[in-house]
């Protein structure tokens, strides 16, 4: 079987551009969460979110969320050093919401294949692109159908990307949820009041051969399960995610492990399933990263993002902090911290779960 492999990234995100770049902002204390108040995008109620300056993009001719996933892809594939137009080059767009901010002024421009055929088109290639949007999962289910296309053999390579920008939409979706926070979220925290949204692009461009190059970080397997426990919220008993992990966690032992990426939104029920699913798994005692308190739920972008993270920090033997937290707030351990920790070990799992009870994992090896 064809063996998947990372052979570049890139993040854009309201920290910063690149992906060496945002994880220095993180190792360093810095976060894109800020606060804003009522009547800001429109929205009723206060709330903190990371988001792009809205005051340094042009938006007259092309939206934000255009502008933000080119720029980052355009990083990635340069950086691989491919020829994006061939043929044997495959381009993979995962997002939750696409251009929504746009659905009072162009209709037309909403279904996600419009912003996915634009990106290929920019890059020349032929082929039809692939558009992945399964709600907070869908990061990780575009590397899991990238990767599977690759060992197929139909393509050499998968340009991946992620991203969602937010507008009232999203905001006041959520906030009818109860769920957004008006302070920067906690995730694991006893005082964990919600999640922060944020903006964000990511890009992974895969690679397949018969083996991977010395030093690159291999997408190993992936596991979507999807326990249908309602229409928002998680299994109680985390039976999806501790499905998923099971699944991935037949390809390595523990011991190979640094850490496992989780979902981590800060709301009360997702951090309590995850907790569950992390103890029936027998990974509690396993050191934990959770990124949405830096750089906000970044939907689409998510599972791309948070995974080029996780590469990047174990590349530096880190295993990067969870800002915010303080008292264990879940029912099982979880070992999780809010400075950097020295990381050992050749692998890490990544984690995801959404709305509709979809869950996600994916075990990376270096």
């Amino acid at each position: 079987m064809r063996r998947v492999w990372c052979l570049s990234d890139s993040i854009y995100s309201p920290l910063a551009r690149g992906s060496e770049a945002n994880l220095s902002a993180l190792l360093e204390g810095r976060s894109g969460i800020r606060r804003y108040e009522a009547g800001s995008f429109g929205a009723g109620e206060p709330f903190c979110a990371s988001l792009f300056d809205r005051n340094c993009f042009d938006t007259s001719a092309r939206p934000l969320f255009e502008q933000v996933l080119e720029a980052c892809t355009r990083d990635a594939v340069s950086a691989a050093g491919i020829d994006a137009s061939s043929p044997r080059v495959l381009f993979v767009l995962s997002t939750t919401k696409g251009d929504i901010e746009r659905i009072g002024t162009a209709p037309s421009e909403l279904p996600l294949c419009v912003p996915a055929m634009r990106l290929a088109a920019a890059f020349g290639n032929p082929n039809l692109p692939l558009v992945v949007s399964n709600a907070c999962i869908s990061g990780l289910a575009a590397l899991l159908q990238a990767q599977r296309l690759l060992r197929s053999g139909r393509y050499d390579y998968a340009v991946v990307s992620g991203a969602d920008v937010h507008s009232l939409f999203t905001i006041s979706g959520f906030q009818s949820l109860k769920a957004l926070s008006a302070s920067p979220c906690r995730p694991f925290d006893a005082s964990r009041d919600g999640m922060n949204l944020g903006d964000g692009a990511a890009c992974i461009v895969l690679a397949a051969s018969e083996s991977v190059p010395a030093g690159a970080w291999e997408l190993v397997c992936g596991a979507v399960r999807n326990d249908a426990n309602h229409i928002s919220g998680p299994s109680r008993t985390g039976e999806g995610s501790f499905n998923c992990l099971r699944s991935v966690l037949q390809a390595c032992s523990k011991e190979e492990l640094a850490m496992v990426s989780v979902h981590g939104t800060a709301t009360r029920y997702n951090d309590e399933m995850e907790s569950v699913a992390l103890s029936r798994a027998g990974l509690s005692d396993l050191p934990v990263a959770a990124f949405k308190a830096c750089f906000g739920h970044t939907m689409g972008a998510a599972g791309i993002l948070e995974s080029i993270l996780c590469m990047h920090s174990l590349d530096a033997a880190v295993v990067p902090p969870t800002p915010g937290f303080s008292d264990l707030g879940v029912s099982f351990p979880v070992n999780v911290r809010p400075e950097p920790r020295a990381a050992s070990g050749r692998a890490f799992v990544k984690m995801l779960s959404g709305f509709g009870g979809c869950n996600a994992a994916m075990l990376f090896r270096k």
